[in-house]
């Protein structure tokens, strides 16, 4: 029997990004929104040949296929939310490191640009979606997705994103979307994870 996709442990207790994500939130996301992706997706792909594959193949795989929806769908949220809460750290937010802070300057204009682009398409993401700082072969962009979707299946590398589901944030700030990415991006992006992810 091939080994099942897993959830990895968050990489921080579960109460470390009070105030501005509460352990409610948290327990109720990872513990429960999380961990449904990865059973309904082991659930899915269980017989398949897709059982025993990377989540990342997986993810390519069956992108664009519409009888593979649900297959996307619940790979790509593994993959978003296993990425996800590695881009939040207690006493987060500040600078980036130097080498990604040159190309936040050369790509942006300036660190305040970057965030002012990163939660202009996070509040104006309609519905359910992620804002995402990416790679495009070495430049930096900003953009929204829908629902599950993701940069990898735009040829782009992912470096840090903003869950803007309304599970991320409706227990502390109800429909206050931009009081949560604000205090997001102030007090909790995790700028060194987005430096590693690109190898700078």
């Amino acid at each position: 029997m091939s080994a099942p996709i897993t959830q990895p442990p968050l990489p921080y207790p579960d109460n470390a990004l009070d105030p501005v994500i509460s352990a409610n939130t948290l327990g109720f996301h990872y513990g429960k929104h999380h961990k449904a992706y990865v059973d309904n997706l082991n659930k899915l792909i269980a017989g398949t040949p897709l059982e025993g594959q990377p989540l990342e193949k997986i993810i390519l795989e069956v992108a664009g296929k519409a009888d593979k929806a649900p297959v996307f769908n619940n790979a790509a949220q593994v993959w978003n939310h296993t990425f996800y809460w590695n881009c939040l750290k207690k006493g987060g937010g500040g600078t980036p490191p130097a080498a990604l802070g040159k190309l936040v300057e050369r790509d942006f204009g300036g660190l305040d640009n970057l965030k002012k682009e990163l939660a202009t398409a996070a509040t104006s993401q309609f519905g359910s979606g992620w804002a995402w700082l990416a790679s495009d072969n070495g430049k930096l962009v900003v953009l929204k997705t829908a629902n599950a979707d993701l940069p990898m299946t735009k040829g782009l590398k992912a470096l840090l994103t903003i869950d803007v589901w309304e599970h991320a944030y409706y227990l502390d700030y109800q429909n206050r979307r931009p009081d949560h990415v604000n205090a997001v991006i102030e007090k909790l992006l995790n700028w060194q994870f987005a430096a590693d992810n690109l190898g700078v």
